[in-house]
């Protein structure tokens, strides 16, 4: 299932509008020159973990701590809430040093960057939504490690705790002590060390991994090309219709970018430079490694139903052929995600002139935009906290695998 045929590929990357794709991965060869690092070395960010976080992780599971720290995390939702009293001495010293932005930080720019975010919201929750998310689920490391983990067992609660990292991103505080994206990134990486540590305990897992630890450096590197990346390439290609991008706004998108790749433990040697370099590095950490799984069609299925579960004023049909167009409609066969043809007339025909009208270009509003701005709109708000609220939603970290792996 996950080998594909140099056409295949070649039509994915095409598809995408990503980069141009060799036939197999190639071996990482991605120069640091081009990071902000600028160091000139290479190293493969597949060997490359979280030497500041997993062993205070595996300390903390180990001796049974995770529960009360998810217990006082109730109270650490903002950037500049005071650490909670009580937390073992270690993780104090460590949300210390780890849970503030980076000397090279440019608030400026994460100030155009919120702004930015803030016109393209309604683009931006439908890329990162039907496109990032589902994206995620051909992602064949991804898709195991999400699978037959903790949250594999209920995607509802897990992909309301994804939304909201994006949500803290998209928020116009996110780095800012009002708001909560620093400290929802440091509890993201305190999460992913735990799995790092659970996951190969899990026979199910280890019998279908190519790898025997999960969440390298490589793998939130691939995370962030379906998420980052991909979504810069649409947005631009969005501007034949009408779409107004500045550079200096591509510029502070890539650096909130960085920033968050920083707060992740990404090495800054594996942090693109440039959008020239990031599709240079997408080479290596996208296009190449998307494949089906049987874990990933099972989650794509559950989460294209928890969207068809809300009235976004739409069809399951429209909902799935959405998800076609901003991705490929090989990665909608992958999934078997069945057609709508009717609905992808409508798309094809009616998304143009819609963003022409929002984008303040076209005087006539499209039959189809109520259809459309009440689906869109229903999707930002859909995975906050299972629905029950609209700003937060509680990231703990993990304890145990999926039940029975």
């Amino acid at each position: 299932m996950e080998n594909l045929s140099r056409r295949g590929i070649l039509t994915l990357g095409a598809a995408l509008g990503l980069v141009a794709v060799t036939e197999t991965p190639k071996a990482w060869a991605w120069s640091s020159a081009n990071s902000i690092a600028g160091t000139n070395s290479v190293t493969d960010p597949w060997d490359v973990w979280d030497d500041d976080t997993d062993p205070l992780l595996v300390s903390l599971l180990d001796n049974g701590q995770i529960p009360a720290v998810n217990n006082a995390f109730k109270s650490y939702i903002k950037n500049g809430d005071a650490i909670p009293a009580g937390l073992p001495p270690a993780l104090t010293n460590y949300l210390r040093m780890h849970n503030k932005l980076p000397a090279w930080a440019d608030q400026a720019k994460l100030d155009r960057a919120a702004a930015f975010n803030k016109r393209m919201s309604l683009y931006l929750f439908v890329l990162y939504g039907l496109g990032s998310g589902i994206m995620s689920t051909v992602i064949p490391r991804e898709a195991r490690n999400v699978y037959w983990s903790e949250g594999g067992a209920d995607m509802k609660s897990r992909a309301a705790k994804t939304f909201t990292y994006g949500y803290d991103l998209n928020a116009p505080d996110a780095f800012k002590p009002s708001g909560m994206f620093i400290t929802t990134s440091t509890k993201t990486r305190l999460t992913h060390a735990a799995v790092r540590h659970l996951l190969p305990q899990s026979a199910a897992w280890r019998g279908v991994t190519d790898h025997p630890i999960p969440i390298s450096n490589g793998d939130i590197l691939i995370t962030f090309h379906s998420l980052g990346t991909y979504v810069h390439r649409k947005l631009t290609e969005w501007r034949r219709f009408g779409l107004r991008i500045s550079a200096a706004e591509e510029e502070a998108f890539l650096h909130m970018w960085q920033v968050a790749l920083y707060l992740l433990g990404v090495r800054q040697e594996f942090i693109p430079a440039t959008w020239a370099a990031a599709y240079e590095q997408s080479e290596y950490a996208l296009t190449p490694l998307l494949a089906p799984t049987r874990e990933g069609i099972d989650l794509a299925d559950i989460l294209l139903n928890l969207t068809s579960s809300a009235d976004l004023g739409i069809t399951k049909g429209f909902q799935r052929e959405f998800s076609r167009y901003v991705l490929s409609d090989e990665i909608g066969n992958w999934l078997r995600l069945p057609r709508d043809f009717v609905s992808r007339g409508v798309i094809e025909t009616a998304w143009p002139t819609f963003v022409m009208f929002r984008e303040g270009l076209s005087p006539v509003m499209p039959g189809t935009f109520s259809m459309f701005d009440k689906f869109i709109r229903g999707l930002a708000m859909l995975f906050l906290n299972n629905g029950t609220s609209a700003s937060h939603t509680p990231i703990t970290i993990p304890t145990h695998n999926r039940p029975g792996a």
